[in-house]
């Protein structure tokens, strides 16, 4: 069935063409204020783009006639604060840092400062809490297990150089042979070795392998780790003795560590942060409970 034709009469308002089942769409004009609105925000962008930054270019963008810059803005408000800080920033940078605690002001300072630190540049690798990654190789901040020292002069030092980095002549630095890769070791005297960590650890273990590690033990890593396995801050070897392992104490993490050992790799931050940003992080980890 065709549908009816609407005939047009004088004075109707025209229609598009369009016709659906009989149905027409009418062509009513767009209310003028609508119309002055939309010519009005032309306008206003193509003035803004001539006043503001605006036109992405190659290496940058148009500057606009106004000079403005957001990032001079914020520039502008983060120098507003660092010398409303400055005093008290230097009195940080003066101050020894053993006394830094008996003085509240500074020391809320530092903690404030250095939680923001921490935030910013540690906790990718020691987590938000400070807690480590073990099977990342990070260490635990809050525990008292401290593979270069955990008083406060020792965090600094830590913070400041780095740890086995190749950018700081005076990074922390040690190395532990390959046992097994390099061929040092035999593979029974690894598992006899293994057996003996596993014993001065206090968990289960072979003990006939472990009496002939205890000669493996001293003979290839009591120089290092000591001869009751207590380690040694000044070469950063780990104490084998407790029960927390950087990199995991089962039987296989142990194997795993002595054929191929562990090289962990700490960036020094003394051409990233200032000398104040530096102490105040130190303090700030050596106050979550782990420093000596």
């Amino acid at each position: 069935m065709c549908a009816k034709k609407v005939t047009q009469k004088p004075g109707d308002v025209p229609t598009t063409g369009h016709s659906w089942d009989g149905i027409e769409e009418y062509d009513n004009p767009m209310p003028r204020w609508w119309v002055w609105v939309f010519y009005a925000t032309i306008v206003w962008g193509i003035g803004y783009s001539i006043a503001y930054p605006a036109w992405p270019l190659i290496s940058g963008a148009t500057p606009g006639v106004l000079g403005a810059s957001t990032r001079a803005d914020v520039a502008a408000e983060i120098k507003r604060f660092d010398d409303a800080n400055s005093a008290i920033k230097q009195a940080l940078v003066d101050a020894d840092l053993t006394t830094v605690s008996a003085n509240p002001e500074l020391m809320s300072f530092a903690q404030n400062a250095g939680a923001a630190v921490f935030r910013t540049n540690c906790s990718t690798c020691h987590g938000s809490g400070a807690a480590g990654v073990a099977a990342g190789g990070y260490p635990n901040l809050l525990d008292d297990d401290w593979l270069w020292g955990g008083d406060i002069e020792s965090i600094h030092t830590t913070i400041t150089h780095g740890i086995r980095n190749t950018t700081h002549p005076e990074a922390r630095y040690s190395e532990m042979p390959k046992f097994g890769v390099d061929g040092l070791l035999e593979p029974q005297q690894i598992s006899e070795v293994v057996e003996y960590v596993l014993q001065i650890s206090g968990q289960e273990h072979d003990a006939t392998l472990a009496a002939a590690g205890q000669t493996v033990y001293l003979d290839n890593c009591s120089a290092c780790h000591g001869e009751a396995g207590e380690g040694d801050i000044n070469q950063g070897a780990p104490n084998l003795s407790d029960a927390i392992w950087l990199y995991g104490g089962s039987r296989d993490d142990v194997t795993y560590t002595v054929v191929n050992a562990r090289f962990g790799v700490m960036p020094g931050w003394n051409d990233k942060l200032t000398e104040d940003e530096i102490r105040a992080v130190a303090l700030y980890v050596h106050s979550r409970g782990g420093g000596q």
